[in-house]
């Protein structure tokens, strides 16, 4: 959706010169410049008509501006710098009162707060928490219509990652267990002020409707944290605390396996044995 206004704005360099942000490491902060780039990940997230777009870490707007672009019913962008917000507050009068900003920090945030209507997460994620609100988001999945964020190229490898690879743990079983898990396309260091050192990438959650599995969350969470912390050993002795080796055997499991052999459905079954 064509806003004339927004191609009125200064460029994001001026934004970040102008407003004197410069970003601060201790808070992961990686200020995208390209809207080319963030416009690329509004197409990949689809048709936002009517929907209410909650993004994390807005910095000084590069995405805001191209979620603005979109036919989105609704913003809520979060940010914990304060420093951004007057940076962000200019986007507020071309939003035709679409937006709002939110000065907090996204992990004590409660997004059931806001509204009825499932929402639509777009976010450069801070990458010194994003693997965190990742799995407080999955906490609450019927929440979200789906979650499309920006990471570092490592951990969107261990979210898609597959059963007998060096990536896949327990990252890559919470969340293809309750999403299906998509990666985008990668973004090179040079689109960011500063570069920073790692890859970044794009991956989008889409939460299914039930589960993958059916087992208790708190059990398969058991489950992996044992046997993916002791991930070199065979489950008989990573496996320990929890199974003796005839449940393991009784799950259908051979004890001498590792953890990265298993499957999802090897991992629920396992989780189910618990009491």
């Amino acid at each position: 959706m064509y806003n004339p206004e927004l191609a009125k704005l200064p460029s994001m360099i001026s934004t970040i010169r102008d407003f004197g942000l410069e970003p601060n490491k201790k808070m992961g902060q990686n200020f995208l410049l390209d809207t080319h780039i963030t416009d690329q990940i509004i197409n990949a997230v689809g048709d936002l008509t009517d929907k209410v777009v909650l993004e994390i870490g807005a910095g000084p707007g590069c995405l805001t501006r191209s979620i603005l672009a979109s036919s989105a019913k609704k913003i809520i962008a979060i940010e914990t710098d304060v420093r951004c917000i007057a940076a962000l507050e200019q986007l507020l009068l071309v939003s035709n009162g679409r937006l709002d900003i939110i000065n907090g920090d996204a992990l004590k945030i409660k997004e059931s707060e806001f509204g009825t209507d499932k929402l639509t997460i777009i976010s450069n994620l801070p990458y010194n928490i994003g693997t965190a609100l990742i799995l407080k988001w999955l906490e609450t999945p019927e929440l979200y219509e789906s979650i499309t964020v920006m990471l570092q190229k490592e951990v969107v490898d261990r979210i898609c990652a597959h059963t007998r690879t060096a990536d896949y743990g327990r990252l890559s079983v919470i969340c293809q267990w309750l999403c299906h898990c998509e990666r985008l396309f990668d973004i090179e260091p040079e689109n960011f002020y500063p570069p920073p050192k790692v890859m970044s990438s794009v991956v989008k959650l889409v939460p299914r409707a039930t589960p993958l599995f059916a087992c208790v969350r708190s059990n398969l969470e058991k489950v992996t944290q044992k046997a993916f912390g002791m991930r070199r050993k065979m489950l008989r002795s990573a496996l320990k605390p929890l199974f003796t080796e005839a449940d393991i055997i009784r799950a259908g499991i051979e004890p001498t396996m590792r953890a990265e052999e298993l499957t999802i459905e090897e991992l629920c079954g396992l989780a189910n044995l618990l009491r």
